[in-house]
């Protein structure tokens, strides 16, 4: 909507208007209906999980709403762009749900859902795009249904990933702005922006939900908010032509969360009781009861790893564009 006014001059004016105004109506969105979620009832194996009791949680619901409003009037919009925020609502909708519910919804369940929205976010993508995937300096062509069947992969794994991680206050919504920024610096020098001003957007949302997210946290986004945050920050490993980055640019979160999905499914595999006996599970957990973390040092501490690492690659990828 406002993008078309500005369309023949996208200069600073308006991304600052868009980050403002976005920032704004997210922090208002959270002042105001956070009162109207339902209430976390503490995590029983987890690290300092009494402490989540009894705070709003789901706020997933308002970072997405907002992003997906915003999105909508800052960002140019096309057929693709409805589509990925159709289904990065739909993730944030059966987070929502599953935070909503009085009975935590099955394993099998919630893999078949994100099965769909994954499967969705890769033909959405292939259609719209070529499936030329650059690697640094050189790029390749694979076919559309092995590259359709590989990111699904990479969409499943984000929204997983990404999900695992979201267990100490302040953690997810760091790690996933440092990746977001890292794949849209990424697409500036690639010369491609795909999705539009929809990164700034979602920058602005993440910043309103850590004001109210930081230790100690007064909300949680839940599943509701990691899900989706999964599967926008697929959908931009995709749009920078260079989906490899994916590993580099979100390393923390998959060791994070990816390592405790691997200890899950070897154990369940191998009958194994003694697997990655000596590692704690999501790694935070790990930093925090075996290592003498706190809060605020695991967030500072992962988020300095994911940025040192994911800037160096970045550089290293542009030094290859010269």
């Amino acid at each position: 909507m406002l993008y078309h006014f500005w369309k023949d001059d996208l200069s600073m004016p308006f991304e600052a208007i868009l980050l403002v105004c976005t920032f704004v109506l997210a922090f208002a969105g959270f002042k105001i209906f956070a009162k109207m979620l339902p209430r976390d009832h503490g995590r029983e194996f987890a690290v300092n999980g009494e402490l989540s009791q009894g705070k709003p949680r789901g706020a997933g619901i308002i970072l997405v709403t907002v992003f997906t409003l915003c999105t909508a009037l800052f960002a140019e919009m096309s057929v693709e762009m409805m589509i990925y925020l159709a289904l990065i609502y739909g993730a944030m909708l059966t987070g929502f749900l599953d935070d909503a519910a009085k009975v935590p919804w099955g394993e099998l369940k919630k893999g078949l859902l994100d099965l769909v929205i994954s499967a969705g976010t890769a033909v959405t993508f292939a259609v719209n795009h070529s499936t030329k995937i650059g690697f640094f300096s050189t790029s390749f062509t694979i076919p559309m249904p092995v590259y359709i069947i590989l990111a699904t992969g990479l969409v499943w794994m984000s929204i997983n990933v990404v999900n695992c991680s979201d267990g100490v206050d302040g953690l997810c919504g760091t790690l996933s702005m440092i990746s977001i920024f890292l794949f849209t610096r990424m697409m500036g020098l690639y010369g491609s922006f795909g999705v539009s001003s929809a990164p700034l957007v979602m920058l602005a949302v993440l910043a309103a939900y850590l004001w109210f997210n930081c230790s100690p946290s007064q909300m949680l986004m839940g599943d509701a908010g990691s899900r989706a945050l999964g599967v926008f920050i697929a959908i931009m490993a995709m749009q920078s032509g260079r989906p490899f980055l994916f590993i580099p640019f979100v390393l923390v979160m998959i060791l994070d969360g990816g390592l405790g999905l691997v200890k899950l499914s070897v154990r369940r595999l191998t009958h194994s009781t003694t697997f990655m006996d000596g590692i704690r599970t999501p790694l935070h957990d790990h930093a925090r009861k075996l290592k003498g973390w706190s809060d605020t040092q695991v967030v500072i501490r992962f988020a300095l790893i994911q940025l040192i690492l994911g800037a160096t690659v970045l550089f290293m990828v542009a030094r290859s564009f010269f």
